[in-house]
């Protein structure tokens, strides 16, 4: 195999994807680091470059998958302990329950952000919601149709509520039509044109502001023209708990 100058033969390939296998198989979800320590016991040494074409084709191959969630490092594990396998389904079942999955976790949503976020042309997402039936029903809202499941809770919606949200989070990167949270002077502060998105603040759902997740107390910059660091404590304080865990 050759990529970006890079030439790794075959025999090199099976040898050390069967080696990042058989680590994550006894260590369950692992570093990048581990895996160097588990190569140098098999005498195998090579630059950081090289090992990550060698576990981005063990991913492309189905052999790893994303591990456990560490606060500032990725992990790794193997894909069979972590998707267990399942009976096999037809196209037109899958396509019903992928569409519901979506439209239960991002609801209420529109057509064309379960366009964006599916990659499934316009087509197959209409069928998928009409597979849905009477499980799901479209309102209007400022000259837009969405769609929400009959189960969507609608009211009872918390004022005054500020949340910490960290940068490539589905509440913006799960929607097209992200003006409706997102004031369209304020895009750039959120995420740029490259796809690289940014730690924000909404406010009763609107986003409003920056933070910074690595320092040690909170930080937050405010661009809708307020100050409101005092009543982000309580949400600081749960995201310090979840970092010690």
């Amino acid at each position: 195999m050759s990529s970006n100058k890079i030439s790794i033969p075959d025999e090199e390939l099976h040898r050390v994807r069967y080696i990042l296998a058989q680590t994550a198989a006894d260590l369950g979800s692992l570093t990048k680091e581990e895996f160097v320590q588990a190569l140098a016991k098999k005498d195998i040494s090579m630059d950081d470059h090289r090992l990550s074409y060698h576990i981005r084709m063990a991913e492309f191959s189905g052999t790893l998958c994303s591990g456990d969630l560490l606060p500032t490092k990725t992990t790794y594990a193997l894909t069979a302990n972590k998707v267990k396998r399942q009976g096999t389904i037809d196209r037109e079942e899958a396509l019903m329950r992928f569409t519901r999955k979506y439209f239960q976790s991002h609801q209420p949503a529109t057509l064309e952000d379960f366009v964006w976020w599916s990659g499934l042309n316009i087509n197959d997402c209409r069928k998928g919601i009409a597979f849905l039936g009477d499980t799901i029903h479209k309102e209007t809202w400022k000259g837009r149709e969405f769609y929400l499941t009959d189960s969507c809770r609608t009211r009872g919606f918390r004022t005054g509520k500020l949340l910490l949200i960290p940068p490539y989070d589905e509440y913006l990167i799960g929607y097209k039509s992200r003006d409706i949270v997102l004031p369209p002077d304020h895009r750039h502060r959120a995420h740029n044109n490259s796809g690289i998105f940014q730690p924000i603040i909404a406010r009763d759902g609107i986003i409003c502001g920056n933070w910074s997740p690595f320092r040690e107390d909170c930080q937050a910059d405010f661009f809708d023209g307020s100050n409101k660091t005092e009543s982000l404590q309580e949400a600081w304080t749960q995201y310090q708990r979840f970092r010690q865990k």
